[in-house]
């Protein structure tokens, strides 16, 4: 009996991290494609360029991978030593997103300032050699979002040392409308904007959320019960 609870323990965790695996294979990919069609696409911070979202999902995806990889050999193999490992590493990211998650929510404020001012001076990279991620990033958010600037149009007034905008700021899109009046340009700050779509969205994030520690639990559940198991069965045979 406790042998095929054994065996189902462990197909189960093995389908589960092959699973986990895969996935960090998709989000790798995507990452790769980005970096290679996009170059340092939804690069906004000037204190941190390195922080794009190709980078993010390559250092994620490798991540994942490794885990899951781990995970499927301590599984097939049976050993406690990899399953410990797959446990351990599990935990540590889980106990790493449920801290950033609780820092997020109680230093909101603080955080916000921090944003705008690294977001106001990113702009002036704007269009610069080296900087092509930056540039597309604020163009497709300007154009998408319907905004123009952190927290308002004039921001750009201190980038162009002038009574200008990029072009993704007009109304109606055309070769340097950005040095027209500011009436045919977007009002809304583009700071604001997003984070109010992003509280509109906030039940697909909270699932998302939700989802991703519900795996991340069962993730642990079974490799702790395969762990037991297997010092049982040795322990069974000694």
């Amino acid at each position: 009996m406790a042998h095929n609870c054994l065996q189902c323990i462990k197909y189960l965790m093995f389908v589960f991290n092959l699973l986990f695996w895969l996935g960090g294979c998709g989000i790798l990919g995507v990452g790769i494609w980005l970096a290679v069609t996009q170059g340092n696409f939804a690069t906004l911070s000037s204190s941190f360029p390195s922080l794009s979202a190709a980078n993010l999902l390559i250092v994620t995806g490798t991540f994942v991978m490794i885990i899951g990889f781990v995970g499927c050999i301590g599984a097939i193999k049976e050993n406690k030593c990899l399953l410990l490992s797959f446990f351990i590493m599990l935990l540590i990211v889980f106990l790493l997103e449920l801290t950033v998650v609780i820092l997020f929510f109680v230093y909101t404020d603080k955080i916000d300032k921090y944003a705008q001012r690294d977001l106001k001076k990113g702009l002036h990279l704007y269009g610069t050699d080296g900087n092509i991620g930056l540039t597309n990033a604020w163009s497709i958010i300007q154009t998408d979002f319907r905004c123009c600037g952190v927290s308002n149009y004039t921001d750009w007034f201190e980038v162009y040392n002038t009574t200008r905008v990029p072009d993704s700021c007009c109304l109606e899109f055309s070769e340097n409308c950005g040095l027209h009046s500011p009436g045919t340009w977007w009002k809304a700050p583009c700071y604001e904007t997003v984070k109010i779509w992003l509280q509109e969205n906030l039940l697909a994030v909270g699932i998302f959320g939700l989802c991703t520690a519900l795996v991340q639990i069962l993730g642990l559940t079974f490799a702790m019960t395969m762990y037991c198991q297997v010092v049982k069965a040795d322990t069974y045979c000694a």
